[in-house]
């Protein structure tokens, strides 16, 4: 639903006015001031009468993103005047038909303070009518209805750039903007996370993740964080089995985020851009996912309740988003490699993470033994080709006493890793061994299932019952029972992008039917990312950068199920075209859960995706031709071909 406001109207909500006498002395900047965390819990300014005042600063501080008691950096952040810096900047949050009366002071040493976001919301609004200029030393007076219900936010640069620009010292300078609908409950339990990104040197909008888009890396100084933390040290979220849980995500980064909650479904309740927020009817058409790829500049609201106890992750699938970055004074990070680590959760990964803890039954650890109907083991062995660098590592896969090779070629290299299909409703066990020289574990992406067999080495489970890390040599039983039909993948949860770099990631099919499953109208394209950091020009498909054809029969209908497990490139567009022109197909499933009527539609074949996302397509051709499946970057440049051959 989109909102529209008369210019005129518009004229008289929006006036940005100079300082008068009456407006308050900006508090000057403390030396070496300590930037507080903001939880987004509690709102900034005095709220009387329909009216919100609220008075904001902008000042530089130290701000400790990891542990206090860690090397910090100096940023440019807001404040409420005469109150602590705040990172993200302090939260304006009203109902429906405020009118918000704002003072914004400018304390910094040097510099016009230029701010967005302080502006009627519900409304696309002119870049000139939403920003107001600050110079330094100066205050400025604005007034303006808030607007239309939704989630927004508030940003400021000094000097002009567009907000998926600022990586540096303005990466902090932004706030959350909220406006609940009418009628809304004073303490209505729902959580405001704003997501940002912090890098020594500037880094451009959607260029932040792995080595095409930013040089990201095990050895960079930066920081994604969430609320102002970075794993492990954002904060712990507590929920009872059976909560309505809400969540706010607002993307004030330069890069793209795919969002993953383990274990659970969430529906998407709304998406915006800043400007507009556009809510969904959930009754009438649920938008339930596991993975919400997030732009930059953008916003969306989601809802899931917890249904199984334990310990579970949110964080981005991004996985240079989710990498432990080095201390701010360039000290190493704890030893490496990961036969040296205590705890993969904990010492491994950081930045976009939140971990959360369902309480309620304690769940069993294992499902009864009798119960198990089927067992497979999934091997992870050392492939052919590697070096001490760019190891080479694949899965095989065996089925009760039949063992199989990782892919559908019974030579080397093991690429792709083995398609798991499993039956809804049947007890499945699958002993994960590990043949490799350094520990793994396997995470089940999208599985709804109990915590301890979720894969995520050192967090997992419940209480002191915690999953560990595979040690080589060994193995771990994960046992569970798929609820529903669908598309999903398996990837290692410990020191995940050089094992999934290396090979170790394949899709898992789960259908009403096993005999269903190999018929040939199921097609499956698994995106994965190349060994060879030489070949990160390009994309594996189904294992290589090369494909195969794709032989198909015209006439005849097919479920193409896409999967991208790759470790960056969050804004992939897959096409499938005949000639220059996109053909059609109907989408019917987004991360195993199939699509209401009004989206099960048919559209034209193009669909950009994030990591972590898989989407299902129906694709029926009348006619016999050639035709060609594409992978491009989000800027257009092709990264895989893969032929499709009609007969």
């Amino acid at each position: 639903m989109r909102f529209s406001i008369a210019p005129a109207l518009f004229a008289l909500l929006f006036t940005p006015v100079l300082a008068t006498p009456k407006i308050p002395v900006p508090t000057p900047p403390t030396a070496a001031e300590r930037v507080g965390v903001n939880d987004n819990r509690a709102g900034a300014g005095v709220l009387r009468n329909g009216v919100l005042t609220v008075h904001l600063e902008a000042r530089e501080g130290d701000w400790r993103p990891d542990r206090d008691s860690d090397p910090g950096l100096t940023v440019r952040a807001f404040a409420e005047q005469g109150k602590r810096l705040l990172v993200p900047g302090p939260l304006i949050r009203v109902p429906e038909g405020t009118e918000i009366h704002a003072f914004v002071a400018n304390t910094l040493a040097r510099g016009t303070l230029v701010l967005h976001g302080l502006s009627p919301r519900g409304t696309a609004t002119t870049a000139a009518a939403d920003t107001i200029q600050i110079r330094s030393g100066a205050t400025r007076e604005v007034r303006f209805a808030a607007g239309a219900p939704g989630t927004y936010f508030y940003w400021g640069t000094i000097g002009e750039a567009p907000a998926g620009d600022r990586s540096t010292l303005d990466a902090e300078l932004s706030g959350a903007f909220v406006i609940d609908p009418r009628g809304t409950p004073a303490n209505a339990r729902d959580r405001v996370f704003v997501l940002s990104f912090w890098s020594k040197e500037p880094i451009i909008a959607g260029g932040a993740g792995g080595p095409n888009g930013g040089a990201i890396d095990r050895f960079s100084i930066l920081r994604f964080t969430i609320n102002g933390k970075a794993w492990p040290n954002t904060e712990r979220l507590s929920y009872a089995m059976g909560d309505t849980v809400r969540f706010r995500v607002i993307n004030t980064s330069t890069a793209v985020h795919p969002m993953h909650l383990h274990g659970f479904y969430f529906n998407v309740d709304s998406r915006g851009d800043g400007m507009v927020d556009t809510a969904y009817d959930r009754a009438a058409s649920p938008h339930r996912v596991v993975t919400e790829r997030t732009a930059p500049s953008r916003t969306f609201t989601m809802t899931w309740v917890p249904e199984r106890s334990g310990n579970w992750l949110f964080h981005c699938h991004d996985n240079f988003h989710v990498l432990r970055s080095r201390p701010f004074d360039g000290s190493p990070l704890p030893a490496e490699p990961m036969e040296h680590v205590m705890n993969h959760a904990l010492e491994m990964m950081g930045g976009l993470v939140m971990g959360i803890e369902v309480r309620g039954r304690e769940a069993p650890a294992v499902l009864a033994r009798g119960d198990v109907r089927r067992k497979l083991r999934l091997v992870a062995r050392v492939d052919s080709g590697g070096t001490p660098t760019e190891p080479s590592y694949g899965y095989a896969l065996e089925d009760g006493a039949t063992p199989s090779t990782s892919s559908s070629r019974a030579s080397t290299p093991m690429l792709p890793g083995p398609t798991i299909v499993l039956k809804r409703g049947e007890p499945v066990s699958i002993m994960v061994v590990n043949q490799l020289r350094e520990p793994t574990a396997v995470h089940w992406h999208g599985i709804e299932l109990e915590s301890y067999f979720d894969g995520v080495a050192g967090f997992a489970g419940n209480g002191r019952h915690i999953a560990p890390a595979i040690a080589p040599g060994d193995s771990f039983e994960a046992r569970f029972t798929p609820p529903r039909a669908g598309t999903f993948m398996y990837h290692p949860h410990a020191d995940e992008i050089r094992q999934q770099q290396a090979g170790l990631s394949g899709a898992l099919l789960v259908v009403d039917g096993l005999p269903a499953a190999n018929r040939a109208h199921e097609v499956v394209i698994l995106v994965t990312v190349p060994r060879l950091a030489a070949d990160a020009g390009t994309v594996l498909v189904n294992g290589s950068n090369t494909p195969a054809p794709l032989d198909l029969h015209a006439g005849e209908r097919y479920r193409i199920r896409i999967i991208d497990i790759h470790t960056f490139r969050p804004s992939m567009i897959m096409r499938l075209m005949r000639d220059s022109s996109t053909v059609t197909w109907r989408a019917v499933a987004k991360d195993g859960m199939d699509l209401p009527a009004d989206q099960a539609t048919v559209r034209p074949a193009m669909q950009q995706m994030g990591n972590g996302e898989t989407y299902d397509f129906e694709f029926t051709s009348m006619m016999p031709g050639d035709l060609r499946f594409t992978v491009a970057s989000g800027a257009g440049v092709v990264l895989a071909n893969m032929p499709v051959r009609i007969r």
